[in-house]
């Protein structure tokens, strides 16, 4: 099997998941003062179904929070993944719903 990983590039802004030396897919991020907004997950279509993004989400989400920054999950998939399991010491910082005042 191949060896997957996961690693932070603070130079693209982004968690990166590979397969073997292949880029699978990445969580895009935006570094505030304090905290981390991850806005965008993609897993390659050719590595669907493999559970790849739930390991990137996972991994990430762990990092982040182990370096003390407040996740601010604006990604549907990061915000779902949070809803649905526990990440040991993160500090999440729910988004505002919009609303037409805001608008």
């Amino acid at each position: 099997m191949t060896d997957i990983t996961v690693t932070r590039n603070d130079e693209e802004s982004r968690y990166e998941i590979r397969s073997g030396d292949v880029l699978a897919g990445f969580a895009a991020f935006d570094l505030r003062p304090g905290s981390i907004r991850f806005l965008h997950t993609e897993i390659d279509d050719e590595f669907q179904g493999q559970g790849l993004a739930g390991k990137l989400a996972a991994a990430a989400l762990t990092d982040a929070a182990g370096r003390g920054e407040a996740i601010v999950p604006l990604c549907p998939y990061i915000a779902k993944y949070l809803e649905t399991h526990e990440i040991e010491g993160a500090e999440i910082r729910w988004p505002r719903p919009r609303t037409a005042d805001s608008e």
